[in-house]
């Protein structure tokens, strides 16, 4: 007798109810529901948190199949990925002896890394593109297969392809999945985009070392990074920000400024500051300064190095040694801070507290030293000795939520000066860490509900907390929509608890503070080569080293200049002459092409009048102006950014 055939179930798709056949794949229940151009976007279905190749049939419990678009965050990862794997096919038909690893996506783009013998050249690059353009061309399509980890085990060991039978033993799972274009097969937990057909906006840009698994100690592979974006024009756009990024590189425009400098003898990592990066550091640790006495904050200074023994009582040997620099004197071994948190802790208790003490704000402008590998190194943006803005707030627990919000609020002070939008992320317990799950999750919690005091959005950035405690990230966005991880407030029951800390309550017992670690701008280097490329060189005039350049015309003017030049000092204003005997049309090219903010010029007519003719940087001409108005057009421009932001700051 022929079985009845099973009714067909309704499910929601886009705000209407779908008929489910039995063994409708997502992309057949989609259809139903969406115009030919919506369906078309689409590159992938999810089922609650679940994402499903459209190829994939409905689960029997799904109520709801929601489409992912080509150009949602969500799909873009799906494209990048799925191009990776399409780099990879390419790379196998043209590289018939390179090994593959892993190929996942990353912010704006992918990477694949490969084990072959020679390194790979632009003509390389060039001939992968090209191949990949074929597949895509031939439409291919993405098919998945669930196989035994044992099958696929086989499969790969005939094929050579050892790292990949590597993660098949690591993973110790019974069943992996196999996704297939062409002739090419990866092992993958997908999902990935329907056809190759639809992956028409990739562009291959550079090849980096890398070893497997990250270790050093493993065999070095070579890194293919690409972009993919889900059409050709943000394709494009994005390219052309590559573009500009690159016009805009503060390792680029701090030699052209002559900002700051590395030397092989110093050593990598190592940054020697020349006079103007120096006075631009001064003049932002200065104003750093001012706005911590403003909120309450107490300068403290903590020594370069400090015994071994209380680096073992943080934690931080065990957590973090790799990372720091050891040397012995007198036989006894000590390590040079990674962070300035010991000796903050030591100067709170080296005199008992009271609870009306309590918060205690400790600021230090603290030079730190960490042990990066060389291959990471990269301008100011990652070194091994620098200063952090650091603090550390240690306060009663009924405290942490208005002090946590205190630091969100001078964050967003300090940021709109700049100009930066900035967006927050709860980074959780990582797996290497130190402290008791109840104090780990009563951190975590006060870290939530300070943001959601504050209706401020974040994300869970699940296991990238520091070794001692939850922290908040705040991540800006400079001029070209790039991502930065500047500011960050940590909160920490463990530490204060390890070297015991403590304070007289009410009840005359003593009491455990909590302990926030924080940084507003982060590493001072870091931050530098941030505003260095998100300004593309041309500070705002507050913080410009040179604010104004005298320019003549001819030898006739220099004591006219002389006076200009000392007038402007006396009012505060960063001023400088240039008395070359030059063509006037090369000085102005020269201070435009040196980011100066304003250029004033003197010849005849100047003089008679006691004036200056003044020039802004962007090429527009204020005219004749008395010296008291070109010093005070100067001092208005470098006030704007603090108007914009709702607060005034004295220069003096």
């Amino acid at each position: 007798m022929t079985p009845a055939r099973q009714p067909a179930r309704q499910i929601e798709v886009a705000g209407q109810q779908v008929s489910v056949e039995a063994g409708s794949t997502c992309a057949d229940v989609l259809k139903q529901a969406l115009s030919g151009k919506q369906f078309k976007n689409a590159v992938l279905a999810r089922c609650g948190e679940t994402q499903l190749d459209l190829s994939a049939p409905v689960p029997a419990d799904c109520t709801e199949l929601v489409p992912v678009p080509a150009d949602s965050p969500e799909g873009l990862v799906v494209i990048r990925h799925s191009t990776a794997h399409l780099m990879a096919e390419a790379v196998k038909k043209l590289f018939p002896t390179a090994k593959v690893t892993i190929g996942p996506s990353v912010e704006n783009g992918f990477y694949y890394d490969f084990d072959f013998e020679r390194p790979f050249t632009p003509e390389d690059l060039e001939a992968i593109e090209a191949e990949m353009v074929r597949s895509v061309g031939a439409d291919k399509p993405f098919s998945c297969e669930v196989v035994t980890s044992a099958v696929a085990r086989e499969r790969f060991a005939s094929q050579g392809e050892t790292y990949k039978v590597e993660l098949i033993d690591d993973l110790g799972v019974p069943t992996v999945s196999i996704y297939t274009q062409g002739n090419f097969s990866d092992l993958c937990r997908g999902p990935h985009v329907p056809r190759t057909g639809l992956l028409k906006a990739f562009k291959l840009t550079t090849v980096a070392g890398a070893y497997w698994r990250g270790d050093e100690k493993n065999p070095q592979l070579q890194r293919i990074y690409g972009t993919a974006w889900a059409n050709p024009k943000d394709l494009k756009q994005y390219l052309d920000r590559l573009e500009e990024a690159k016009k805009r590189d503060h390792r680029k425009l701090g030699v052209a400024l002559d900002l700051f400098s590395f030397h092989e003898d110093v050593g990598g990592g190592m940054v020697l500051w020349h006079p103007n990066g120096a006075l631009v550091r001064a003049i932002l640790e200065d104003f750093e300064r001012k706005e911590h006495l403003k909120r309450g904050y107490k300068f403290v200074q903590g020594p370069l190095i400090l015994k071994r023994e209380l680096w073992e009582k943080s934690g931080h040997y065990d957590n973090y040694r790799e990372n720091m620099y050891f040397t012995e004197i007198d036989e006894q071994a000590y390590g040079i801070k990674p962070m300035n948190c010991l000796s903050h802790m030591l100067i709170y208790k080296n005199k008992l507290k009271s609870y009306r003490d309590l918060p205690q704000r400790y600021f230090e402008l603290g030079v730190v030293h960490r042990h990066e590998k060389s291959g990471v190194l990269h301008g100011l943006l990652r070194v091994r000795s620098f200063t952090q803005d650091d603090a550390h707030i240690l306060c009663r627990p009924d405290q942490l939520r208005e002090e946590i919000i205190g630091v969100i609020r001078f964050v967003r002070d300090i940021m709109d000066i700049f100009g930066f939008n900035f967006t927050a992320e709860i980074s959780t317990r990582p797996e290497k860490s130190i402290g008791s799950d109840e104090d780990w999750e009563r951190a975590t919690d006060a870290l939530k509900d300070a943001l959601d005091h504050m209706g401020m959005p974040y994300e869970i950035n699940a296991g990238d907390g520091a070794f001692y405690g939850p922290k908040i990230d705040i991540k800006i966005k400079d001029a070209l929509d790039r991502s930065w991880q500047c500011a960050t407030v940590q909160c920490d029951f463990t530490l204060p608890e390890r070297f015991d800390l403590s304070y007289i309550g009410e009840d005359g017992s003593r009491h455990r503070p909590v302990m926030l670690h924080r940084v507003i701008l982060g590493s001072i280097e870091r931050f530098m080569g941030v505003l260095i490329e998100h300004f593309s060189g041309a500070f705002p005039v507050w913080l410009a080293p040179v604010q104004a350049r005298i320019l003549t015309v001819t030898d006739a003017q220099n004591p006219h200049a002389g006076k200009v030049l000392r007038f402007l000092q006396e009012q505060g204003i960063r001023a400088e002459a240039d008395l070359r005997n030059e063509k006037l049309g090369y000085k102005v090219r020269e201070a435009q092409l040196e980011r100066i903010p304003f250029m004033f010029i003197v010849g005849d007519k100047e003089v008679e009048a006691d004036s200056v003719n003044v020039r802004v940087r962007a090429g527009a001409d204020v005219g004749l102006v008395p010296l008291s108005e070109a010093a005070r057009i100067v001092r208005e421009a470098a006030q704007e950014p603090f108007k914009r932001g709702g607060m005034s700051y004295s220069f003096s």
